[in-house]
């Protein structure tokens, strides 16, 4: 299947490209809920006093990261080319980066109730956030630097760890 979909599909570092300037949108999102929370903390001088979801978000952003820092140092699989620029060949199994975006954008979606009063501001959002997970994972299938099962485990990862947070996130919500 991964050969069939890579000869299918040819390498295109053009959405190589475009998928790691989305990657850092979505980083830049971890870091406005990570500012969110310590502005929190410093004023309200209590990590208890911060709100579960930025807390839980906290949590998340860990988790995921620990995943990517696992799957860089234990390789599973390795691209299928080597990227310009690089000498050896890298880790591809999951796609962190499919993973990192797909979490972050989709736990960003879930709590965007909270936070983003506005509705026409919220709607916007959730259709700019729901458009880079979608073109993440297409891009980055695409793109034919990931073996297909690469981009599906790292959406199923992604799955997993949303499935953790929206439960959380949910109970938390349910005892306010």
């Amino acid at each position: 299947m991964n050969e069939y979909f890579f000869n299918l599909t040819g390498v295109n570092l053009v959405w190589y490209e475009i998928t790691d300037w989305l990657g850092i949108s979505a980083i830049v999102v971890c870091m406005l809920f990570t500012i969110t929370g310590l502005v929190q903390l410093v004023k309200r001088k209590s990590l208890f006093k911060v709100d579960s979801e930025i807390v839980s978000l906290g949590v998340l952003y860990i988790i995921v990261f620990g995943v990517y820092l696992f799957f860089e140092i234990v390789p599973v699989k390795y691209r299928p080319i080597i990227i310009p620029g690089c000498t050896a060949p890298e880790p591809s199994f999951p796609s962190t980066h499919t993973m990192i975006v797909c979490v972050i954008m989709g736990s960003a979606l879930m709590v965007l109730d909270k936070y983003i009063q506005n509705d026409n501001l919220r709607k916007t959002l959730l259709v700019i956030l729901t458009a880079i997970i979608i073109v993440t994972v297409i891009g980055r299938s695409i793109s034919e630097v990931h073996w297909l099962t690469d981009i599906i485990g790292g959406v199923l990862i992604s799955a997993s760890l949303l499935t953790f947070f929206y439960l959380i996130v949910r109970l938390s919500r349910e005892r306010s």
